[in-house]
C-alpha cells in the first residue's frame, strides 16, 4: 500500500493525528519552558517546606527530609495544562478560519473534550491562586495558601457542574463493570461523578511529593485512557489525551531528580480531576482504581495516618503519604520513584486488558 493510499484510511489518519499532536506538545511545551522557567525565578514563586502537617501537628520527619527542596520553582504544572489550551484553542480556531486540514488536526468537540477541557483549566486556575499564595505566605491557611475547605468546594462546584452536564446534558445514569455490563444508577450518578472528580484530584496531590513522582503515574495513567478511548473511536479525546502526554513527557524532562521545578498545585489537581473526568466519559471508572493503584496506596496511607493520629494519637507511618514513609526508612529518593513508575506501568497494562476487554456494550 502507498503512503497516500495510507492516509486516505480513516484508522491511519486518526493514528497519524493522535502521535502528530502528542509530540507537537512536547515540543512546543519545551520550546516554551524557559519562558515559564523565567517567569517562575523572577517573581519567586518557590516552594516553601512546610513544617507542620493537615492536622496542624509539626511534621520534623517531612521537613527534615524535604528542607533541601526550599527554593525550587512551583507551578511546573502550568506546562502541561496551558499547552493543552493553546493548542486546542488555536486548532480550533484555523479551523473555523480555513477548514481543510486544520479539521483533521482539531481536536475540540462539544461532545468528546469540552468538559474535560473546562475541568482542566477551572481546576488548574485553583491550583495557580493556591500555589502563589502559599509561596507568598499569603493567605489564612497555616504557612500560605487557599485553606483545604475552599479548594475542597472549589472542586466539588467544578464537579457537580460536570455531573449535571453528564447526567441531564449526555444522559450519563449507568455505570459499566468490566465483564459484567452496564448498572443503571439514576440520579446516584451525580453524586457517584462528584466523588470521582474529587478522588482522583486529591489523590494526586498527595502523590505529588518526589522528583518525577505523579508525572510519571499521570503520564501512565493519560496512556491508557487515551487508548481505551482510541479503541471506543473517540478520537478527539484520545488525541486530548495524547496531548497531556506529550505535555507530561517535556514536564518529566525538567522535574525528574533534581528537579528545576515541581508541578504544584495547579499541575496535580486540574490533572488528577481532568483524569476523572476521562474515565467517567470513556464509562470506564472502575479501571481508574486499577490504572491509578499508586494513588490508591498513596490516598489509604494518608487516611489511616490521619485517622489513626486522631482516635489513638498514633502513627502508623513514620510520615505519611507512603512515598514519605519509604523515604524516612532510608529509600533514595530515585528508587522510591523509579519502583512506582515500574508498578505504575504494570497495573496500567493490567488497567488496559480491563479497560479493553471488559468493555462490551
Amino acid at each position: 500500500m502507498e503512503f497516500a493510499d495510507i492516509q486516505s484510511v480513516p484508522l491511519y489518519r486518526n493514528i497519524i493525528k493522535i502521535l502528530s499532536l502528542s509530540m507537537l506538545a512536547f515540543v512546543f511545551s519545551m520550546a516554551w519552558t524557559p519562558i515559564l522557567t523565567h517567569f517562575l525565578f523572577k517573581y519567586g514563586v518557590k516552594a516553601k517546606i512546610k513544617q507542620k502537617s493537615v492536622d496542624g501537628k509539626k511534621a520534623p520527619i517531612f521537613f527534615s527530609l524535604h528542607k533541601e527542596k526550599a527554593g525550587t520553582p512551583l507551578m511546573g504544572g502550568l506546562l502541561v495544562w496551558v499547552t493543552v489550551l493553546i493548542l486546542a484553542l488555536f486548532f480550533k480556531m484555523m479551523n473555523n478560519l480555513f477548514g481543510g486540514i486544520w479539521q483533521e488536526i482539531d481536536f475540540l468537540s462539544r461532545s468528546q473534550t469540552w468538559l474535560p477541557l473546562f475541568a482542566l483549566v477551572t481546576t488548574g486556575f485553583l491550583g495557580v491562586v493556591d500555589d502563589i499564595k502559599s509561596t507568598k505566605g499569603w493567605g489564612s491557611n497555616k504557612g500560605g495558601g487557599v485553606r483545604f475547605l475552599y479548594r475542597f468546594w472549589w472542586l466539588f462546584l467544578v464537579a457537580l457542574l460536570g455531573s449535571l452536564w453528564f447526567f441531564y446534558k449526555l444522559e450519563f445514569s449507568t455505570v459499566h463493570l468490566p465483564g459484567l455490563g452496564d448498572f443503571q444508577i439514576g440520579w446516584w450518578y451525580i453524586p457517584f461523578f462528584i466523588f470521582i472528580i474529587l478522588s482522583t484530584a486529591i489523590s494526586s496531590n498527595e502523590t505529588d511529593g518526589l522528583d518525577g513522582l505523579n508525572g510519571g503515574v499521570l503520564l501512565t495513567a493519560f496512556s491508557v485512557f487515551g487508548t481505551i478511548a482510541f479503541v471506543q473511536e473517540r478520537i478527539d479525546l484520545a488525541a486530548f489525551c495524547a496531548v497531556i502526554v506529550g505535555g507530561l513527557l517535556a514536564f518529566l524532562w525538567f522535574n525528574v531528580h533534581p528537579a528545576r521545578f515541581f508541578m504544584g498545585d495547579t499541575g496535580a489537581i486540574s490533572l488528577g480531576a481532568v483524569l476523572g473526568v476521562i474515565a467517567l466519559i470513556t464509562d470506564s471508572v472502575f479501571v481508574l482504581p486499577i490504572v491509578c493503584f499508586i494513588y490508591l496506596v498513596e490516598s489509604t496511607s494518608v487516611i489511616i495516618q490521619l485517622t489513626s493520629k486522631r482516635l489513638f494519637g498514633k502513627k502508623v507511618f513514620l510520615s505519611a503519604p507512603f512515598h514519605h514513609h519509604l523515604q524516612a526508612m532510608g529509600w533514595p529518593e530515585s528508587k522510591i520513584v523509579m519502583r512506582m513508575w515500574i508498578l505504575s506501568g504494570v497495573f496500567g497494562v493490567v488497567g488496559l486488558i480491563f479497560g479493553i476487554f471488559g468493555m462490551g456494550k
